[in-house]
């Protein structure tokens, strides 16, 4: 299903209907030059949930996931039309000032990105930047946000140790911690566990189930495995185009669409 406006999304979710919207796209439309990567977008984010973006490689997952923080603007030649709405306001207006919308819209990569500082100061350097300067305050954020991460019991007798010292499912975890630190409206993660090992990848995905009472995320996956064990919802991209969208148990055991059918049971990809 193409969803067309925010009533026939709340009709087909009407469990959205109660709730606040925490994001919406409404005819979103991006072209990098001449090539047009999403085409016509309408979506809606409910809060307090996990929502995944599923598709082949190439299909505008990625890209779509950026348009939330604008992390497109850094890409020469992309133009964008549509709106795209953070609690009800358009990110994408003039005047938003893109620093202060991405202290709102936490980002966690495909590969973990620590700085080359200490466990300490990568959870504490969004905080010095946004001008904390409280070392208490500071000192209770970083642990409170190592713990949030499922990390705190791991590293908190090692705060001054390089993050480099750390495994790789451990840095990335602490890329959480720093991402939750300024306690973000959104979180968006790109395949966060596809280059780690299959606890680490466990680990992530138990967090991830847990921070939604608390955050809203949106996660970019490959691992079909991955979205039905973490995800509320599910949306199924293709070739630039928003094929189908629905709760995650609906879509992967009644799909609407065949293309999602056949996606979803191996047939292409």
């Amino acid at each position: 299903m193409n969803l067309t406006n925010t009533l026939e999304i709340q009709e087909t979710f009407p469990d959205i209907a109660d709730e606040m919207l925490k994001a919406q796209t409404k005819d979103v439309n991006l072209y990098y030059k001449d090539f047009h990567a999403l085409k016509n977008i309408n979506f809606a984010i409910k809060a307090n949930t996990v929502t995944a973006l599923i598709g082949p490689s190439g299909c505008g997952k990625s890209t779509f996931l950026r348009l939330f923080n604008r992390m497109n603007d850094l890409i020469s030649g992309v133009k964008i039309t549509g709106d795209v709405l953070l609690e009800g306001e358009n990110i994408y207006k003039k005047g938003i000032v893109v620093d202060e919308l991405r202290k709102s819209v936490g980002m966690v990569f495909q590969k973990p990105n620590p700085f080359p500082k200490s466990i300490y100061e990568n959870v504490a350097y969004g905080l010095r930047v946004n001008g904390y300067d409280h070392k208490d305050s500071i000192d209770e954020i970083v642990e409170r946000s190592l713990k949030q991460a499922a990390l705190w019991d791991e590293v908190k007798d090692k705060l001054k140790k390089s993050a480099y010292e750390l495994s790789g499912g451990q840095q990335q975890r602490l890329c959480i911690a720093r991402a939750l630190a300024i306690e973000p409206s959104l979180i968006l993660m790109d395949e966060p566990a596809s280059a780690l090992d299959p606890l680490s990848t466990s680990k992530i995905e138990e967090l991830i189930y847990d921070l939604k009472n608390k955050y809203t995320i949106v996660i970019v996956t490959h691992n079909m495995q991955q979205a039905g064990r973490v995800s509320d919802y599910t949306a199924f991209f293709y070739l630039g185009e928003l094929i189908e969208y629905d709760k995650t148990k609906t879509m992967f055991i009644n799909p609407q669409n065949i293309k999602t059918q056949n996606y979803i049971t191996g047939r292409f990809g």
